[in-house]
């Protein structure tokens, strides 16, 4: 993630409603960030070696170019629209969709991705797309799913781990510029190892597990809450799936956000299971968060 104050928030095009949708979004965020936009269709059919241009005899602005272009600026448009106050820009950027996007995540504060485009099946609940830029983006991603509220809070899944710091960070930062609660779930069942090779108890008092989980909570938040004293947070403990918390919670939120991966034996996966499972199941949109990176003069 970059600390560029000039760095935009960028979304990703491909002349679907869902991307649209995901537009619509982009430019919200990028006035609550007092950021640029800038849309981005990734244009595949130059590696396909098919021609890029009107047919024999067809109109001027026929062509896979021609409608590429004209997709980036519907687009602009749209967003123009949801945002008035925000610089928007447009491109078409050759190559596949999720190398584009990646490439884009290295300047960006902010990538925003539909849930699906043109080149899934509409009856998937999650794009290839998505998927694959959410686990290796340099900066953090939001997917556009579900209707957008307002009047919601933002929830933020919480684990202990270094990159669930990240993440809290940056939902307490998202409830401050929207004027809304912030509730932090905490899901545990059973003490989980902390890496390969860790080894557990076979008895362990279950009434200290839970304090210790409960003061896992409460020094999650402790930090960011004496920073952002204005945002009003609730701790939420569950005994019970982490997913299962975090997709029931998304229920009545405008925002959940989660770090890419967490701790335990899986923290190595570039997009954990916890993760992965909200990615695909959230009611809302979801906001994916990983370390983020130093860029030189920033």
């Amino acid at each position: 993630m970059t600390s560029n104050t000039g760095a935009p928030v960028v979304v990703g095009v491909d002349g679907s409603e869902v991307a649209l949708h995901a537009v619509r979004a982009a430019a919200r965020e990028a006035a609550y960030r007092h950021r640029p936009l800038r849309v981005v269709h990734a244009f595949i059919w130059p590696l396909m070696g098919v021609p890029l241009g009107p047919a024999p005899g067809a109109p001027a602005d026929a062509g896979l170019r021609n409608q590429a272009e004209q997709c980036v600026a519907e687009a602009v448009a749209e967003a123009g629209k949801a945002a008035p106050e925000v610089a928007v820009t447009g491109a078409v950027v050759d190559g596949a969709p999720a190398a584009v996007l990646l490439a884009e995540t290295r300047d960006a504060a902010l990538v925003v991705l539909g849930s699906r485009g043109l080149g899934g099946f509409a009856g998937l609940l999650i794009g290839s797309v998505a998927v694959q830029v959410s686990s290796r983006a340099e900066c953090p991603v939001l997917v556009v799913r579900g209707e957008p509220r307002a009047d919601g809070p933002v929830v933020v899944g919480v684990d202990g781990s270094e990159l669930s710091q990240e993440a809290v960070g940056f939902a307490f930062e998202e409830a401050a510029r929207r004027g809304a609660e912030l509730i932090a779930v905490h899901a545990w069942l059973y003490p989980t190892p902390a890496g390969p090779g860790d080894i557990l108890p076979l008895v362990y008092d279950l009434d200290a597990f839970r304090e210790e989980e409960e003061r896992t909570l409460a020094e999650s938040v402790a930090g960011w809450s004496e920073r952002y004293p204005e945002v009003p947070v609730r701790q939420r403990l569950v005994r019970g799936s982490p997913a299962r918390a975090l997709v029931e919670e998304s229920r009545a939120a405008q925002l959940v956000v989660v770090g890419a991966r967490g701790r335990g034996a899986l923290s190595g996966l570039l997009l954990g299971s916890v993760s992965h499972a909200v990615l695909h199941h959230a009611h809302s949109p979801l906001a994916i968060v990983r370390r983020p990176r130093t860029v030189e003069g920033s």
